[in-house]
């Protein structure tokens, strides 16, 4: 039975691929900054471990308890949405934390393992901004796009161990807590200035035409894990599948 451990299990895309992968017969790690063990399935087969991606000391420890893992799922991620001239430094340097150094921290840590028996797979969730420039995004786009180019030379290097790196790309979700999961309210990013601009914006925002569920994103990470053929991105959503297409 193999093991899967994944990062930013306390809702959203993190919370529901645990969900997938227990449904499937695997053995999940559910982790989480601040553990929660109500909203997972009652079994055996689901362990909760408290996890920091931007901690040092937190990612030795959850890494010794998992033990032997076969996947990584990295979907630990924090949001910022507004005018990049408004954004802080501070701020901006918090999502790189988590978004992109703590996604290397994490596959960093679990890489011995997998490269010694000649296995295993690391997922990496990054986002439909990779796929199309798209406005208001730039500090996120920045740290999501940092992955891809991450992913794709790791997945040569680690393809000599046999270990394969995959890349999925979620499409825009507004039923997630990406525009919560931050420190900054996103109105605090949109100066007088932007206002004009940033309105339609905004209101395309309040009404997609399509849109990327939750099970979209669980499916393509379990299809990710599984692949054999040597496909690196799997765009996830019916937004993110068109601007691949498109791309």
């Amino acid at each position: 039975m193999k093991t899967v451990l994944i990062t930013g299990c306390s809702s959203g895309y993190g919370l529901e691929t645990a969900r997938r992968f227990h449904a499937e017969g695997w053995n999940v790690i559910a982790t989480m900054r601040t553990p929660r063990r109500d909203i997972l399935p009652k079994s055996e087969r689901v362990r909760v471990l408290a996890l920091d991606v931007t901690s040092p000391e937190s990612i030795a420890t959850a890494i010794e308890e998992a033990g032997p893992i076969d996947v990584l799922v990295n979907n630990a991620g924090v949001g910022v949405v507004g005018a990049f001239e408004a954004t802080p430094m501070s701020h901006i340097r918090k999502v790189f934390d988590t978004n992109t150094f703590g996604v290397m921290a994490m596959t960093q840590a679990v890489i011995p393992q997998l490269r010694s028996r000649r296995s295993g797979v690391i997922v990496n969730v990054t986002s439909s901004v990779t796929l199309a420039a798209m406005p208001l995004a730039a500090a996120y786009t920045a740290s999501k796009t940092a992955i891809t180019g991450f992913s794709g030379s790791l997945a040569h290097e680690l393809g000599a161990f046999d270990v394969r790196v995959k890349l999925v790309e979620p499409g825009y979700a507004p039923t997630t807590r990406f525009a919560h999961n931050t420190a900054v309210r996103v109105e605090d990013l949109i100066p007088e200035t932007y206002a004009e601009f940033a309105a339609p914006i905004f209101e395309q925002f309040a009404k997609p035409t399509l849109v990327t569920t939750e099970a979209d994103v669980a499916e393509a990470v379990w299809r990710a894990a599984n692949d054999t053929t040597g496909q690196l991105r799997f765009p996830a959503g019916a937004d993110a599948v068109a601007l691949a297409k498109a791309g």
